[in-house]
């Protein structure tokens, strides 16, 4: 089957979560890689969200995990020196609400500062974990539905100042082996 283009937000951002939802089920059964499996999951989650018989999860299941992991810097593990983190930040726009918080440690604020969730992930050079991804992803959603950006071409919001990074959604994923699902005080990836 040919590759086919996606030029409208809606469908990167579905593509994007099709693609985490391929990434957990993976880390879920422990797999070094991908299987068809995954693939088929991917497909059949992006195809269901395109014709709306299918929906992307609710914030509330994030919030939670976020009650579930406690106060733990969602990016890095540390228990020390924790502040909350805006995922979307306030200079960029980002609402100063529950949805939008994260328990972050000072190092991992401070570094990340006024970045762009997914800009920062790219200047570490490491896959953040999926959970943090998925709640960005949802975030990006509800803000593009809510100001009517969901039907624009990808590239009509490259140039918009918003409260993301639209050109960084990630669409292509490490193996599994090579990502967490969420960050626990045990460290160990979240299996519910």
């Amino acid at each position: 089957m040919a590759k086919q283009k996606i030029e409208t937000v809606r469908h990167l951002i579905y593509y994007s979560y099709a693609n985490l939802a391929m990434a957990h089920t993976a880390i879920d059964k422990k797999q070094e890689k991908y299987e068809m499996f995954n693939f088929m999951i991917r497909a059949k989650l992006f195809k269901g969200l395109k014709d709306g018989t299918m929906n992307m999860r609710t914030i509330f299941d994030d919030e939670k995990i976020k009650l579930q992991t406690g106060q733990i810097c969602n990016y890095c593990g540390s228990i020390d020196k924790l502040a909350l983190d805006h995922i979307f930040p306030q200079k960029l726009g980002g609402k100063d609400d529950a949805e939008n918080l994260i328990f972050a440690c000072r190092t991992c604020n401070s570094s990340k500062g006024k970045k762009d969730l997914m800009e920062w992930m790219a200047f570490r050079g490491q896959f953040l974990p999926l959970m943090i991804i998925r709640r960005y992803l949802k975030l990006t959603f509800n803000y593009c539905n809510e100001n009517g950006l969901l039907d624009k071409l990808i590239d009509e919001l490259k140039d918009m100042e918003l409260p993301f990074r639209i050109d960084l959604l990630p669409t292509n994923f490490p193996k599994p082996n090579e990502m967490t699902l969420n960050i626990y005080k045990n460290k160990t990836p979240y299996n519910s």
